[in-house]
């Protein structure tokens, strides 16, 4: 243990950069690299070995409610003698160290870059490694998560739209770029779009329910599925009777997360057009507003055949996880 924690602390030391004469200021570089990319520091041998097939069932699992498997993170393997300079400064990284220390765990921020997130994985053996890997997946992948939607963000809020529209109507706001459009507007709804070609599309849907809307507990997707249906069926109809509904033959997956401090669901499924061929993924947030007793419901879904669509599904869930309620 005391190994592991010296080793870590020079790391941190040498890769911290440059202070300011006379500062206690410590001045890191911008950290690098593209959207849900994990650096995988570990050693050749482990990584072609069970401690790297574990990494990669568990980091580049397929996200769920696509309709077509797409990796969760691509993963970079970095062997430890040359992660040093420029390959220090990714922005998510994943560290495996081997040796005589006890099994942990460790998340830190900024240990070489700005901004970072960096996990340590340390243990004797490689069991010791696999086992903290499944006991700490859930913890690391959501701070890897936290990390690249703040990104990703940071980027959108370089050109906005104005929706200063969605703010005096339905009191929240959020931060969309500029490629985006507003398409349809009504009390208590919008429905904004961005064309990726003529035909493929990225759209998110705002509207709101009363808190009795989605209950608690066992049925909570199915009142989700059902309140989604009815708007996509009477907001966005297509012509001659179409209209798009969840897909039947794809079970949504349901998760409770939080946005703007208030405990929200997240769905995650497949939408179709009944009576046309198309279909693709889709993600739906039902936020708890209980001072205006209502859930706020953003919800975003893609169509763009042929395309991977995972970084569409992203952009979104970014986007929305921007909300602030007024």
């Amino acid at each position: 243990m005391r190994t592991f924690y010296l080793l870590f602390l020079c790391l941190i030391v040498t890769a911290c950069g440059d202070k300011k004469e006379g500062s206690k200021t410590t001045y890191l570089p911008a950290s690098n690299g593209n959207l849900n990319n994990i650096s995988v520091v570990v050693d050749n041998t482990l990584w072609e070995g069970s401690v790297g097939e574990n990494i990669r069932s568990i980091f580049a699992a397929p996200l769920n409610g696509l309709p077509v498997d797409e990796p969760m993170f691509k993963l970079r393997q970095i062997p430890p003698q040359v992660f040093d300079g420029f390959a220090t400064r990714s922005r998510i990284v994943l560290k495996i160290e081997k040796g005589n220390l006890s099994p942990i765990t460790k998340i830190t921020h900024n240990a070489f870059a700005k901004p970072q997130t960096v996990a340590v994985v340390g243990g004797k053996t490689n069991k010791d490694i696999i086992d903290q890997l499944n006991e700490n997946k859930a913890k690391i992948i959501d701070a890897f998560n936290k990390e690249e939607v703040k990104e990703k963000q940071r980027r959108i809020k370089l050109d906005l739209l104005d929706v200063s529209a969605i703010e005096n109507d339905m009191g929240f706001s959020v931060n969309i770029p500029t490629a985006y459009r507003i398409a349809k507007e009504e009390e208590d709804f919008f429905w904004i779009r961005k064309n990726l070609s003529n035909s493929k599309t990225i759209e998110i849907m705002f509207y709101d329910v009363p808190l009795e809307t989605i209950s608690k507990g066992d049925s909570t997707i199915v009142d989700i599925i059902k309140m989604r249906d009815h708007i996509t069926k009477t907001k966005i109809p297509g012509e001659d009777g179409i209209y798009m509904a969840v897909e039947d033959a794809y079970a949504p997956s349901l998760f409770e997360t939080i946005i703007d401090n208030k405990p929200a669901y997240e769905v995650r499924g497949i939408w179709e057009m009944r009576g046309f061929t198309m279909a693709g993924p889709f993600i739906t947030y039902a936020i708890e507003d209980k001072v205006n007793k209502r859930y706020l419901i953003a919800d975003g879904y893609v169509y763009a055949p042929s395309l991977n669509k995972s970084e569409y599904v992203f952009e979104l869930e970014s986007i929305i996880k921007s909300i602030k309620i007024k």
